[in-house]
């Protein structure tokens, strides 16, 4: 192993420095030749998915079929498609389903606590990685739709999350794969642009990005909760980012980007900071789409509603601020409000502790899981409701 190279940002202030130092077993740094392989997984997409892209305008019923009931149900269908399925459905050998359960009920014990990190530390760190960010910018979606896209993604990662539902046919494995086809139909739009700056950008949403956020989702997640006070044990951590590597193999990402245990994905984040985490303008525009959506709850509330935008925006930026780190959070231009962050900080303490009975106190893990999954379902049947969401993501397919 050549010279390692000096920390990124991301790891140099924050929550992500306290992991540094004393939850990180090791020394995760890599060195220019690892820098190097992982750059070579930028002008990598999915060939598979992609393939169908101008497939689906005609057979799309077929995908439905095969989506909900298998390959082996679709009379005599199309060669890319039946190749498409046959690698999805062959399930790779180290897919433990115990595993798989262990891993969605400790994410689901969070319950609608688990969606603070997701918004304010997953996607809101995603968008250090300017180089990703110009698709999201090129679709317009999450700028101008930020509210509606940030509920979309959390009740897609609800679907994948929940216990029993990455088996063939299940929701959460539907949903990946779907999004995995959106994401596709996301390359052919940006392939299209004769403004897309190949030698800056890489290729559009290609494996390094995909890889990028799977970590957030995973990784970061359970890192952002244990800063909030929530507590996992080392198998329960292992178990979620096992769930959330299969996941990812269902969305097309090359085996050697799936971290297999905790200690690879803290190195992969590592160097996804070194090379991914270069913040632009675009950064600071998506930052700004998703505070305004935070500060939306207070719409058409009067008097009323002006305070609960203030203290939405206050406390999601608080925890943005403390996990991301000084020099980040200023660069986004997220809100610095002291009052706001000792009050999360009072608030993970307060978690800590009763996370701390809770380990100890005979049935009340699975009395914990039960009442997540309880406000999982409320939260899905809400948004549902009010933006009308559309399980088959048909609306961005159309878009891109």
């Amino acid at each position: 192993m050549g010279e390692r190279l000096p920390d990124p940002e991301l790891f140099r202030q924050g929550g992500f420095r306290v992991a540094s130092r004393l939850l990180i077993e090791g020394d995760i740094r890599g060195d220019e030749r690892q820098v190097a392989r992982l750059r070579q997984f930028a002008q990598r997409e999915d060939p598979a998915a992609d393939v169908l892209v101008p497939l689906l305008r005609e057979c799309q019923p077929e995908f439905e079929q095969a989506l909900r009931q298998g390959i082996d149900s679709v009379e005599s269908p199309p060669e890319k498609l039946e190749a498409f399925f046959r690698n999805v459905e062959a399930t790779p050998y180290w897919v433990d389903r115990d595993r798989l359960d262990r891993g969605a009920r400790a994410i689901t014990r969070a319950g609608l606590l688990g969606l603070f990190p997701l918004g304010d530390v997953s996607l809101m760190g995603g968008y250090l990685a300017s180089r990703a960010t110009k698709s999201l910018v090129g679709t317009g979606e999450i700028e101008y739709k930020a509210a509606r896209r940030l509920v979309e993604t959390a009740t897609w990662w609800i679907h994948v999350t929940t216990p029993g539902a990455l088996v063939p046919g299940g929701r959460g494995y539907e949903s990946a794969l779907r999004v995995r086809i959106v994401h596709a139909h996301v390359r052919a739009a940006m392939n299209r642009r004769k403004d897309w700056n190949y030698a800056a950008w890489d290729r559009p949403v290609n494996q390094v990005q995909t890889a990028g956020t799977l970590l957030l989702f995973s990784l970061v997640y359970v890192f952002g909760t244990q800063l909030l006070g929530l507590r996992y044990s080392a198998r329960e951590r292992a178990d979620i980012l096992h769930l959330w590597r299969y996941v990812g193999w269902l969305m097309g990402v090359d085996e050697e980007l799936l971290p297999a245990g905790e200690d690879d994905a803290w190195r992969l984040l590592w160097l996804l900071a070194t090379t991914e985490f270069i913040p632009d303008d675009d950064s600071k525009r998506l930052a700004a789409a998703l505070m305004k959506a935070h500060a939306g709850i207070g719409d058409g509330r009067g008097a009323l509603g002006k305070v609960l935008a203030h203290v939405s925006v206050a406390g999601h930026g608080a925890i943005s601020r403390l996990l991301l780190g000084k020099t980040n959070a200023d660069f986004l231009e997220l809100p610095d409000d002291p009052i706001a962050q000792a009050a999360v900080v009072a608030a993970a303490g307060v978690n800590f502790a009763a996370e701390t009975v809770r380990r100890v106190v005979p049935g009340a893990t699975a009395l914990q899981e039960l009442i997540g999954a309880a406000g999982r379902r409320h939260y899905l049947r809400q948004v549902t409701k009010v933006f009308g969401l559309d399980p088959t993501y048909g609306r961005h397919m159309k878009a891109a």
